[in-house]
């Protein structure tokens, strides 16, 4: 049955598609001929799947490492190839072969500390394919990858492969090896755990302002009086000479 694309960019169930992909088809169709041995549709495979290995693997794990699990999914593709039978598209997998990299990479390095923000910032300009944050800047684009790392792993594959990579809930789960309603239920925690870690770093920073506002009302010192107190020994406001002849007194 041929299905349909929302106009908007929006699969019919949910997912997001991304403009530009190569059609599955041919995708597969490459899959199969470079089990056969072909050269040619063996690297013109490698060359319409690398993209979206890369980007699961650094959303799932991290920009450093996406290099290496990248290489180690297609040395394990090589090896797998013939045993391809189209079941699935060669697309779905062969991301299910990059989900498996990553889950052995997780059990190998459970310790792994996760990626700070200034990483981020620096792991940005040599991301591939920037093009694909649209209007957004790289602050905010950290941003989002820093809510993504502190989502649940099984959460964030499901966010990631459709919302982020743009693959049906139908597709989702077969690269996950789930049901479909398992994506969806995932999708909606993720979202769900996103908007209340916005909310709480949102209430955070109020919180703050209003203490850093309520110290200068009662005219206590804030952090950027430290300085102050220290060369003049006492409470903004005071003369200084009497308050380093009391600390004189005291002494």
């Amino acid at each position: 049955m041929h299905q349909t694309t929302a106009t908007d960019g929006t699969a019919p169930d949910g997912g997001h598609r991304r403009p530009g992909r190569p059609d599955d088809t041919a995708v597969t169709d490459l899959a199969l001929r470079a089990a056969t041995g072909d050269r040619t549709a063996l690297n013109a495979f490698i060359q319409a799947t690398h993209q979206d290995v890369w980007r699961l693997l650094a959303h799932l794990a991290d920009t450093d490492r996406a290099d290496d699990l990248t290489q180690e999914t297609y040395l394990r593709v090589l090896g797998a190839l013939p045993r391809f039978a189209a079941r699935s598209t060669a697309r779905t997998w062969i991301l299910s072969l990059a989900r498996r990299v990553w889950v052995d990479s997780v059990r190998h390095d459970m310790a792994r500390p996760r990626k700070s923000t200034a990483q981020w910032e620096d792991a940005a300009e040599h991301s591939p394919s920037p093009d694909t944050a649209g209007d957004q800047t790289w602050a905010e684009l950290v941003d989002a990858r820093a809510l993504l790392d502190l989502l649940d792993p099984e959460r964030r594959e499901a966010l990631v492969l459709t919302q982020v990579l743009g693959y049906t809930y139908a597709e989702a789960a077969d690269i996950a090896g789930v049901r479909v309603g398992t994506i969806r239920s995932r999708v909606a925690r993720a979202r769900a755990d996103m908007v209340a870690a916005q909310d709480a770093a949102r209430a955070a920073g109020e919180a703050g302002d209003r203490s850093r506002a309520t110290a200068r009302t009662a005219g206590l010192p804030g952090r950027g009086d430290d300085a102050t107190l220290r060369r003049t020994g006492g409470l903004p406001g005071a003369p200084a000479a009497r308050r380093r002849g009391h600390l004189r007194d005291v002494g």
